[in-house]
């Protein structure tokens, strides 16, 4: 069948898949589009599909439904693209997989570390769906892996501009819905690294220093090891970081997407680690370059999912406190007020200090960080209880109106605020 690219097609229609081949579908910020599975298998990055069930796919997604032997694939709904490709990465990425997997047997059998992996390349290379894939064939050979995101710009385990990790202990579904339970969540607070360079390594070392506990009193967590996503920011700065967190995570599986420079300066400036093993992959064709327009909807759309579900399935819970009743910081501020310093002189930035802030209307559509912290000293290195919507400011009354995912009282008073901003509307 041919593709479609109108954004038009509504009616039900099926694709025949041959072995080893893919159907790769794009769906917009509108459109809604149901698939099943009528004959053979398939999976999408890794999770397979049930058979005879209906499944939505959300806004935003662009997938490949692969098929190793051949499968019958039904779509109902809108899609903007949609097509059948036979030529695929898909079997360097299992190749990939089966070398970790013989790694994690070993660590096993010698009690040691498992394998860690850590994927880079520049935006829009498929790193995310490679790290989907790497985990779920994790989770079906009854591995629990850890990913950690270091990818502040979408967010995969919790709320875009968060530095978080989990242990994967079933495979994932379709549309990266991850089964967790215990997440560590750092709030970074902006969708761009360059906003604060130093607390995005400063928050990188205590997210490795806080698995490294896990892993040391949870044994299969640490021969499973870690799948590790990182941002697409590849040159400059960009780089510099990416080799801080292969540093800081001991990774010794570097998996370079698509990016031949980046393949070459890793593999020279890593040479003095023959323990680390630098692979290059090709990115699928199926990778759909994002404008930023799409990314910052896509990212609207993350948050939003974080209050109302996936499926527009949940109802939040609007929540009004007094002013008196909440600490809000900022972290990165001058190091001493001006008044305690020479005439004339400039307080010098801390970009690790957490300052308090005072309510204003800059917070209105901020989203705030619940910290667990006891004190303001200890934001950096606690984590994140969850996530506030600061939907309206009343100064007469003295009050703010959150909107919360739950009714339940907040773990917390001490919240925390960067640049991250969202509307309902």
């Amino acid at each position: 069948m041919s593709a479609n690219d109108g954004a038009t097609m509504a009616s039900s229609r099926q694709f025949v898949l041959e072995k080893e081949s893919e159907l790769r579908v794009e769906v917009g910020p509108e459109a809604t589009l149901r698939l099943r599975l009528t004959a053979g298998a398939a999976e999408v990055f890794g999770a397979e599909l049930p058979p005879e069930k209906w499944i939505t796919v959300p806004a935003f997604q662009n997938i490949a439904i692969f098929t190793w032997k051949g499968a019958t694939i039904e779509l109902d709904g809108i899609s903007e693209v949609e097509y059948v490709a036979d030529e695929t990465p898909m079997v360097s990425y299992v190749n990939v997989h089966a070398i970790l997997d013989g790694r994690r047997t070993r660590a096993r059998t010698g009690n040691s570390q498992g394998p860690r992996t850590i994927v880079v390349g520049p935006t829009d290379s498929g790193k995310s769906s490679l790290c989907r894939m790497l985990l779920n064939w994790a989770c079906k050979r009854s591995w629990k892996p850890t990913l950690v995101d270091l990818d502040i710009g979408q967010g995969s385990i919790s709320m875009p501009g968060c530095i978080a990790a989990s242990s994967v202990e079933m495979p994932m579904d379709a549309f990266w819905e991850i089964p967790t339970e215990m997440p560590v969540v750092y709030f970074y607070g902006h969708t761009s690294a360059s906003a604060n360079v130093e607390l995005y390594k400063v928050l990188m070392k205590e997210l490795a220093q806080t698995l490294e506990k896990r892993f040391s009193c949870i044994s299969e967590y640490e021969v499973a090891g870690m799948v590790i996503n990182t941002m697409g920011w590849t040159d400059g700065l960009g780089y510099e970081l990416l080799l801080q967190a292969i540093n800081i995570f001991n990774a010794d599986v570097v998996l370079v997407l698509g990016q031949e420079k980046l393949f070459s300066m890793l593999k020279d400036v890593l040479k003095s680690k023959p323990h680390v093993d630098i692979v290059k992959l090709h990115k699928s064709e199926g990778v759909v370059l994002r404008n930023q327009k799409v990314r910052q909807m896509s990212r609207s759309y993350r948050i939003r999912e974080y209050f109302y579900g996936l499926n527009n399935d949940l109802s939040p819970y609007s929540l009004s406190m007094n002013f008196g009743d909440i600490s809000v910081f900022r972290i990165g501020g001058p190091q001493a007020p001006r008044s305690a310093l020479p005439i004339g002189a400039e307080p010098l930035s801390d970009p690790t200090r957490a300052v308090i802030v005072n309510i204003n209307y800059d917070l209105v559509h901020a989203i705030l960080a619940i910290s667990y912290a006891k004190e303001s000293d200890q934001i950096l290195s606690s984590n994140i209880a969850g996530f506030l919507y600061v939907a309206e400011i009343d100064f007469e009354s003295k009050r703010i109106t959150f909107l919360a995912p739950c009714p339940a009282e907040l773990p917390s008073k001490l919240l925390v605020m960067g640049t991250l901003k969202w509307s309902e509307n």
